[in-house]
C-alpha cells in the first residue's frame, strides 16, 4: 500500500521507530519536531495521514489538528500522546481527530492504524495537492475546504494536472490526454487553465513547453 505520512513529534527515538515500521510498509515518511516546521511543511505538501504528538517545544499537536482540518480536511489525523485519560482522547476526537494512540504504543499497531486510514482513502478516490482535494468518485473538488464548481473539461484537465503534480507536460500531450486531438494555435487550454487560475490553482507556464502544477 503507497502512502505518505508526516509525524510531528519531539522525541528522536519514537520518530525512529516509526519510521523503519512505516518505511517497510512501503510508505513515504517524513519527521518534523516543532509546530513550526511542521505547519510550514504542509504549505509545500500534504500527507494522506499525519501522526501528531500533543506536547511540543513550542506548541500543541492540537494546534497542528485544528490548523489541518480547517486547511487540508481530507488529511487523516491521528494523535499520539502520553495523556490518555479519558478526557484527553475524548478532546481531540471532538477536534476532528481520526484515531488516537496512547504512548507507549506498539509500532505494529500503528502501522496497522495508519494503513485502516489510507485504505480509506482508496476507498474515497480523493487526490490532495496544495489545498485541493478532488474526490473522483462524487466530482467534487474543494480548495481550502470551500466547494468550488467546475464544468467537465475543468474537471478533467485539473485531474490530470494534480495526478502529474510537480511534472512539465507539453501542451501537445495535455490536448491529446483531455480533447483528443493537437489543437495547434487555439487556444482552448489556454482559457481554461486560466479559469482555473482564477480559482486559485497554481499552474505554471513553462515557455516553450506548457505547463506545471
Amino acid at each position: 500500500m503507497k502512502g505518505k505520512v508526516f509525524i510531528l513529534e519531539d522525541d528522536a527515538s519514537i520518530c525512529g521507530l516509526v519510521r523503519v515500521a512505516l518505511e517497510m510498509n512501503g510508505l513515504e515518511f517524513k519527521a518534523y519536531s516543532t509546530l513550526k516546521s511542521f505547519i510550514a511543511a504542509l504549505g509545500e505538501e500534504q500527507p494522506d495521514v499525519a501522526l501528531l504528538d500533543i506536547m511540543l517545544p513550542d506548541g500543541s499537536g492540537l494546534d497542528a489538528l485544528k490548523f489541518i482540518k480547517e486547511k487540508y480536511p481530507e488529511v487523516s489525523c491521528i494523535m499520539l500522546s502520553a495523556l490518555s485519560k479519558e478526557e484527553d482522547k475524548v478532546n481531540g476526537l471532538n477536534m476532528g481527530a481520526d484515531d488516537y494512540v496512547a504512548k507507549p504504543f506498539s509500532v505494529l499497531e500503528l502501522t496497522a492504524r495508519v494503513n485502516a486510514r489510507l485504505r480509506g482513502k482508496q476507498k474515497q478516490a480523493v487526490l490532495t495537492v496544495d489545498g485541493i482535494a478532488l474526490n473522483t468518485e462524487t466530482f467534487v473538488c474543494k480548495m481550502d475546504g470551500k466547494e468550488i464548481v467546475l464544468n467537465r473539461k475543468e474537471y478533467e484537465l485539473l485531474k490530470y494536472f494534480m495526478e502529474n503534480h510537480g511534472k512539465v507536460l507539453s501542451r501537445e500531450k495535455i490536448l491529446a490526454e483531455i480533447w483528443g486531438y493537437d489543437a495547434g494555435e487555439t487556444r482552448t487550454l489556454d482559457n481554461h487553465v486560466a479559469r482555473l487560475r482564477k480559482l486559485g490553482v497554481k499552474i505554471e507556464t513553462v515557455f516553450g513547453v506548457g505547463y506545471k502544477l
